[in-house]
């Protein structure tokens, strides 16, 4: 219909919680002062960093300069949040990206992503339009030497679980525009993995596939998922966030073949997709539904693998995806409680038959 997005996805997963009922974290935290001097160096080593998941910076001048000028008037500021990674002691910036990056922006004189000098704007005429050397001396030290308070996040148990880590970044960024999963598995589990799936989200016959690059990490998500139930369909158990979190954490670190061969499998994948099927498949209706590009993108996936072992790939693909989508059993699986096991499975059956 004439307005609708047509990039919009369909996922009837997204409201999925994980099931911790039964579980008891074992979280521990403490708090430290930082003087923002100490907080804006941390920074710059990359000992505070913000991971690629994280939202760009969104405070408008007026808004960045109105926290510097309460940090000049000595007006109590909002505490942060950050979580400490055992194996590296690095923190990540859970909870409170725009304060800190603007603490550094006016601390090295530049605005966010600008080369514009960070002048404070519609604040106190003695701070009106000042960068941090042109305030007095006195403003200086107050601003350099304010206290900041952080909550220092670390996990305890259970022991290599990554549900805990997951349910903190989800709960903290409850408020406002909350977190989607990918962007939270994205700080969690940064490392080689998260940058094969950025990388992989450019290939042109994935773009063709998929639409416009999606804000919230959408694309990144359905990669991930293809490369899961791909790997380890066998073995899914609801729900399918656990599902991807538990594989993003057990390849955070993949070696070099395994990403080798996870590129390989997803670029020949999309390439005959996109050759048979067109723009824009896997949308029965108008948005992509998600249950139909993973069971199918599976199901060529498997085909490209028999046929690397000798086999021939199966002809007029268009026509049996056309077949698949017109199954009177296809389509409730593809529909409803598309987490579920027995949905998952019996998709990714019927797809896989379709098509060879």
């Amino acid at each position: 219909m004439e307005g609708e997005d047509i990039n919009q996805v369909e996922d009837d997963s997204e409201n999925e919680k994980i099931d911790d009922e039964n579980i008891i974290y074992q979280i521990t935290s403490f708090g430290a002062d930082y003087l923002v001097d100490g907080l804006v160096s941390r920074i710059e080593r990359g000992d505070i960093y913000r991971p690629d998941f994280q939202r760009q910076f969104v405070w408008s001048v007026p808004q960045a300069s109105r926290f510097i000028e309460s940090i000049l008037l000595g007006l109590p500021i909002p505490g942060i949040f950050l979580y400490r990674e055992e194996d590296t002691q690095k923190h990540l910036i859970i909870d409170g990206l725009q304060r800190l990056t603007t603490l550094h922006s006016f601390q090295k004189g530049k605005l966010p992503n600008s080369s514009r000098v960070f002048k404070l704007t519609n604040v106190k005429e003695q701070f009106e339009n000042k960068s941090l050397d042109e305030l007095d001396p006195a403003d200086q030290r107050r601003f350099q030497d304010t206290a900041i308070h952080a909550t220092i996040i670390q996990q305890a148990l259970p022991d290599g679980d990554s549900s805990p880590v997951y349910q903190i970044f989800d709960r903290l960024n409850s408020g406002g525009t909350p977190l989607q999963p990918q962007e939270i598995r994205a700080a969690i589990f940064h490392g080689p993995f998260q940058e094969l799936i950025e990388s992989l989200n450019e290939l042109e016959a994935w773009r063709l596939i998929f639409g416009e690059v999606n804000k919230r990490a959408k694309d990144q998500e359905l990669i991930l998922r293809f490369l899961a139930l791909l790997s380890e369909r066998e073995n899914y158990v609801a729900p399918m966030k656990g599902f991807l979190n538990d594989f993003m954490s057990a390849n955070r670190k993949l070696s070099a073949d395994k990403a080798a061969q996870f590129r390989s499998i997803f670029e020949r994948t999309c390439e005959l997709v996109a050759s048979e099927l067109g723009a824009r498949p896997f949308r029965p209706v108008r948005a992509l539904n998600v249950a139909v590009f993973d069971s199918v993108m599976v199901a060529i996936a498997e085909l490209i693998k028999s046929a690397d072992n000798g086999a021939d790939l199966p002809e007029n693909l268009s026509a049996k995806y056309a077949a698949l989508l017109l199954d009177e059993e296809y389509t409730p699986v593809v529909s409803r409680s598309t987490a579920d096991e027995k949905n998952v499975q019996k998709r990714i059956e019927l797809a896989m038959n379709y098509m060879s």
